[in-house]
């Protein structure tokens, strides 16, 4: 009686039929469609169905306007806050660095309405902070202000990751010779650090507007949905895809193509610096 020949299983086949690197293409080739077919998708129906026409309420300018706003002080606090706390992180030394990277970095992995109820929990009326805020006469759920917490938490550790690794790649030798010409300090870090790491401080922070723009979950949780007050692009889209989704389609490819042009913008600078 002759043995029973295993039998193949699908992929074992294929890979028998096609040479190694069809078969590596093959799978490239489904990737991408995977990852583009929905903003491709997102585009046709656009068009067929003319969806900038549908936007016909107003609500789409002060969206726009108020994502760009927000956005641009989210940036500012970012760099205000995370450039002192990259280099802190890239030059020192210390029991507990690594935990404190992870504490850091952890909202790029949180869930959306995690952070936002977090941020509730903490500055909200009832909140941790809340009685200190409101005895100063600040109430920061459901205001622009809140709008831009929201971002700058969950936005902040992609500049802050790429500004610590651009800190520690500035060459040691570079910074001595700064110091034997007499610079020290903040002098040492304007005129010699900092130029030296412009460029990829730069794509860390187009990666981290990125985030701030696409933003949802957390801003919706702490902030809500008040046109032209906390409103946003992302919270627009949600609005407009219960009652028009045309409408909705035309909102995210704007929001797409703001996304796209950071991502750019990111790619570019992070190749130049190299």
């Amino acid at each position: 009686m002759l043995p029973k020949t295993p039998s193949k299983t699908f992929l074992q086949a294929i890979s028998d039929a096609l040479p190694g690197k069809m078969l590596l293409t093959l799978f490239a080739v489904f990737g991408l469609l995977f990852l583009t077919i929905p903003i491709m998708a997102l585009i046709i129906r656009a068009v067929q169905a003319q969806a900038w026409e549908e936007m016909a309420d107003g609500s789409l300018v002060p969206a726009v306007l108020l994502s760009l706003f927000t956005t641009l002080i989210t940036l500012l606090l970012t760099i205000l806050i995370g450039t002192p706390l990259a280099y802190f992180l890239a030059r020192r030394q210390f029991r507990g660095k690594r935990f404190m990277s992870v504490l850091v970095e952890l909202p790029i992995v949180l869930p959306p309405a995690v952070a936002g109820l977090g941020l509730l929990v903490a500055f909200g009326r009832r909140g941790l902070f809340g009685g200190a805020l409101g005895a100063i006469g600040l109430s920061l759920p459901f205001s622009t202000a809140a709008v831009i917490i929201a971002q700058a938490f969950v936005a902040a550790p992609f500049y802050i990751r790429a500004a610590q690794v651009a800190f520690q790649t500035v060459e040691p030798e570079i910074e001595a010779a700064g110091r034997v010409d007499g610079a020290d300090g903040l002098t040492l870090f304007w005129e010699i650090t900092l130029p030296l790491s412009t460029r990829a401080l730069g794509a860390g922070l187009a990666l981290s507007w990125a985030r701030a723009l696409g933003e949802f979950g957390a801003t919706i949780l702490f902030a809500g949905s008040l046109q032209g007050v906390t409103q946003t692009m992302p919270l627009l889209i949600y609005k407009e895809f219960e009652r028009n989704i045309n409408a909705a389609i035309w909102a995210g490819l704007l929001l797409i193509a703001f996304a796209l042009a950071s991502l750019l913008l990111a790619r570019y600078l992070g190749k130049s610096d190299s």
